[in-house]
């Protein structure tokens, strides 16, 4: 079984910071991709950011230059460092995991885990 756990939302006033981490447990042979995702009221769930294991990174429009995806491998941990919050980055953000774990065959079997969310609320 894998795991995959958010932490690190909350309520900020507009033009601050906010760190997010998403780590990734239980039988994991490989991970090869984390990404952070998030899902305002009535929107769609979109892409902010996300990151390969060998190190290629990909951002949103809206959140380039303001977020930064980071990742510890030896932890199967991703951070999403927020700065200059604004009221539209208000939503739910969910953490996506994509690897291979061993299955009770023996064999490899890809997952894809999603994270309960956590909330991010932005006040102007």
């Amino acid at each position: 079984q894998v795991h995959v756990m958010e932490s690190g939302g909350g309520l900020v006033q507009a033009g601050e910071s906010l760190r997010l981490s998403c780590t990734a447990s239980g039988s994991i042979f490989n991970l090869i991709f984390m990404g952070w995702y998030r899902q305002a009221p009535g929107k769609e769930r979109e892409l902010v950011a996300s990151t390969f294991t060998r190190g290629h990174t990909n951002y949103a429009d809206s959140v380039k230059g303001r977020f930064t995806i980071s990742k510890d491998n030896a932890k199967n941990t991703v951070y999403l460092q927020m700065n200059s919050l604004k009221p539209e980055d208000t939503a739910v953000y969910y953490c996506l995991a994509t690897g291979y774990t061993r299955n009770t065959a023996g064999s490899m079997e890809r997952f894809d885990r999603w994270g309960q969310g956590t909330q991010v609320t932005v006040s102007s």
